[in-house]
């Protein structure tokens, strides 16, 4: 495997290329770079970071390229395929899908069934044998983080329809293989993937406004501001601050991709992906302190670019 990338933090004027200084020193002490790496670098779990202020430039890279199972991250590309759908006037939000609890495995096509139990929106399976709108089922396959939304959705567009998404934007190492519960394909190691950065540049095509129409970029924006899981990247910031985010868990790998609404800034994105956490909690704790390290630096002058980090141990999932 390739050295993964190294940890950059600088601005881009407009007259100067962006570039990395390879210097032996590390990042200045108490940079939001030092502080950063200090904790991406703790012994034990994983973690990767990719960090872009909208407004100043400057970005935080980190891992960004290491590829983790994606997790629930998944359904933001997702739920921007069916907006595209949608905008396209391939379908309508209004339009329905029978709610059932009964999928085929990508391996050989065997059914297979999901838990209630497992999920964190059991409410769904109550309504099993009715119909819901495409509306409800991405916000709660996106607020609530419905597996069994999530998979409906995904059986009726397509995980090729989300790649191609992804492709389109420039994210070019995540992938959307298949649903959730899919015990055969994740034992045969056919998962989700995703990285800090391809998450990132999904984040960014949501602020830009220049893949979708105002009003499936103004909608997306809202069903992601409504995320019900706010333990890990809002947890430590400001009360009020608006933040769009998805979160991801499984077991040992936990993840949250968020924008920033800084009042009267810019917004900002930031991305921290985990694993080998054995506690849930502890993993939240370290993406939170994360967030707000840069929460406290987003305005440190970044005008200086900083000395690459040390390479990162090779990353196995």
């Amino acid at each position: 495997m390739r050295p993964l990338s190294a940890l950059c933090l600088l601005a881009l004027p407009a007259v100067l290329a962006p570039a990395c200084v390879s210097l032996s020193a590390g990042p200045p002490r108490g940079s939001l770079a030092a502080q950063v790496d200090e904790l991406v670098q703790r012994q034990g779990p994983f973690v990767a970071v990719a960090y872009k202020n909208l407004g100043t430039g400057a970005f935080l890279y980190r891992n960004e390229d290491a590829s983790f199972h994606a997790a629930s991250t998944m359904k933001v590309p997702v739920m921007m395929a069916y907006f595209q759908a949608v905008d396209a006037g391939e379908m309508r939000l209004a339009d329905t899908l029978p709610v059932r609890n009964g999928f085929r495995s990508i391996v050989d096509g065997s059914p297979y069934a999901l838990d209630p139990q497992e999920d964190s929106d059991a409410d769904l399976y109550r309504a099993e044998g009715s119909e819901k709108s495409l509306e409800e089922l991405i916000r709660r396959m996106i607020t609530r983080s419905s597996n069994l939304a999530t998979n409906l959705l995904i059986e009726k567009i397509g995980a090729s329809r989300a790649n191609d998404l992804l492709r389109s934007l420039g994210a070019y190492r995540m992938q959307v293989m298949r649903g959730v519960e899919d015990d055969k394909a994740f034992r045969a190691h056919l998962n989700n993937t995703a990285t800090a950065k391809d998450l990132s540049v999904l984040l960014a095509a949501l602020v830009s406004g220049e893949t979708f129409t105002p009003e499936s970029r103004a909608a997306m924006l809202e069903i992601l501001k409504a995320q019900e899981f706010n333990e890990k990247i809002p947890a430590y910031l400001p009360k009020g601050i608006a933040i769009a985010h998805k979160t991801g868990d499984i077991t040992g790998v936990h993840h949250d991709a968020a924008i920033v609404f800084p009042p009267g800034e810019a917004p900002y994105i930031l991305v921290v992906l985990t694993s080998g956490f054995l506690e849930e909690k502890a993993a939240d704790q370290r993406i939170a302190e994360i967030s707000r390290l840069v929460w406290q630096g987003r305005k440190e002058d970044p005008g200086k670019p900083l000395p690459k980090a040390p390479p990162a141990r090779e990353h196995g999932i």
